[in-house]
């Protein structure tokens, strides 16, 4: 199955697609060396004999974060300021639709419920895994656009039907 979670409304599950993070961080790769780089940066500062307020001030952060920075430089040196990789546990649910027996990448509320049946042996009706998921913060995935090829003569027809 592939979704993760999220608070965030921008960073929300989605019972559909692709995995938001597939290295289990939040963040991208280059996001991360971006991370680095400022950390990096706020060490020069340090090293020059700047006190946390101003390392703070100069990055935006608190001066809990660079008292934080400052003490990692101390005992660890410039190694400890680097990034580990990607945070987190890797999702234990990144096979795809088709790695659980279906021919699309289309997660629904149906075959998630089967995925939970299989995987856990819990049965939920529709209504509930989706108060479930909301519960923990998933949403359905939206279209950003309609294709260019909708045929609206058979969409009223298939909804008829």
């Amino acid at each position: 199955m592939r979704v993760t979670s999220g608070r965030d409304g921008s960073r929300g599950m989605r019972y559909a697609g692709k995995v938001r993070y597939p290295d289990g961080g939040g963040l991208t790769a280059e996001e991360r060396a971006r991370r680095e780089q400022v950390r990096f940066e706020a060490a020069d500062l340090v090293e020059a004999g700047a006190s946390d307020r101003e390392v703070a001030r100069r990055f935006r952060v608190t001066r809990m974060s660079a008292n934080r920075r400052r003490r990692a430089l101390a005992s660890g040196g410039r190694q400890a300021l680097a990034s580990k990789g990607p945070s987190g546990a890797r999702c234990k649910l990144d096979a795809g639709p088709a790695a659980s027996g279906w021919s699309d990448q289309c997660w629904t509320l149906a075959r998630i419920a089967e995925i939970v049946r299989r995987r856990i042996g819990a049965e939920y009706t529709l209504a509930g895994l989706d108060l479930v998921l909301h519960r923990i913060g998933w949403s359905v995935q939206v279209p950003s656009r309609k294709a260019a090829e909708r045929n609206k003569a058979k969409i009223a027809a298939w909804k008829d039907e």
